[in-house]
């Protein structure tokens, strides 16, 4: 009996039976629901859910794809629109930094028109002895180019020094700012003279000495102070810088104060070397 009914559930029946199964639900689905309804309904409690859920999180990660692909091409944006800032930028650097320049050589030009009786030579600032008021500047001219000692410097504004050392390619100048440092000077409307004298202390003022005005001279604040005649090296009639704070000394004969040099030497780029000696002219 066993063994009959194991030969009854091989495989074959088994499939055989199934098919008969199918069928017979294919069949009743023509004639009625009834049947097939209550499996329809088990199997949406699962797959309706799980086609939601597939569904929701397709839609999700679409949303992420989208975000992440407007991010990707903001990025670029943004990266695109920093090189064109970075480059207009520099442009404009370099705008400024030619009107800058054009605004020196401007005023180095209305200074040679200035003093055009001299002969001069262009040189550039390459060099100086400290961080705030230079005593003393290295210029790119030297021997070569013609340039001797005791020839006269002026930039931007007015006298700068003279020139105390020479190499083949350099040379020092001596500013008026330095400690020490003697000018003959007079005022422009005037001609009474005085002596312009460096201080180092005086230094971070931006002001050097103005001393031996005579008693009797009136000197009021901006008066232009030029070189002398009676000076043996610096030429006559540059224009040092202007008077400030002059008043009797304690011997009452004479005057002193302070002058405000008419070049800015924080800001000393390019000068004119006069190629003409005081003794040659």
């Amino acid at each position: 009996m066993r063994k009959k009914l194991e030969s009854f559930l091989t495989s074959k029946y088994i499939l055989i039976g199934l098919t008969v199964i199918c069928l017979f639900f294919i069949g009743t689905s023509f004639f009625t629901d009834s049947l097939t309804k209550p499996l329809q309904t088990a199997i949406s409690y699962v797959v309706v859910p799980l086609q939601k859920g597939m569904n929701n999180i397709g839609l999700w990660i679409s949303d992420k794809i989208d975000n992440m692909q407007e991010i990707s091409d903001v990025l670029a944006k943004n990266e695109e629109l920093q090189s064109q800032v970075d480059a207009l930028t520099e442009e404009n650097n370099l705008l400024k930094q030619d009107t800058y320049e054009l605004d020196r050589l401007r005023k180095l030009y209305a200074l040679d028109n200035q003093y055009s009786q001299y002969n001069k030579v262009g040189a550039n600032v390459i060099g100086i002895s400290s961080d705030n008021w230079y005593s003393s500047l290295t210029l790119d001219k030297g021997s070569n180019d013609g340039i001797s000692v005791d020839m006269n410097v002026v930039a931007s504004g007015g006298l700068v020094g003279i020139i105390t050392e020479v190499g083949p390619n350099y040379s020092i100048v001596k500013t008026i700012v330095e400690d020490k440092s003697y000018v003959s000077g007079m005022i422009i409307d005037n001609n009474q003279t005085c002596m312009v004298e460096g201080d180092v202390e005086l230094m971070d003022t931006g002001k050097v000495h103005l001393n031996h005005f005579s008693a009797s001279t009136t000197v009021r604040d901006g008066d232009k102070i030029v070189t002398s005649n009676i000076s043996d090296k610096y030429l006559q009639g540059i224009l040092i810088g202007y008077a400030s704070e002059v008043s009797p000394d304690s011997n009452n004969l004479t005057q002193s104060g302070y002058l405000i040099p008419a070049v800015d030497f924080n800001n000393l780029q390019e000068v004119l070397i006069i190629t003409d000696l005081k003794t040659t002219t």
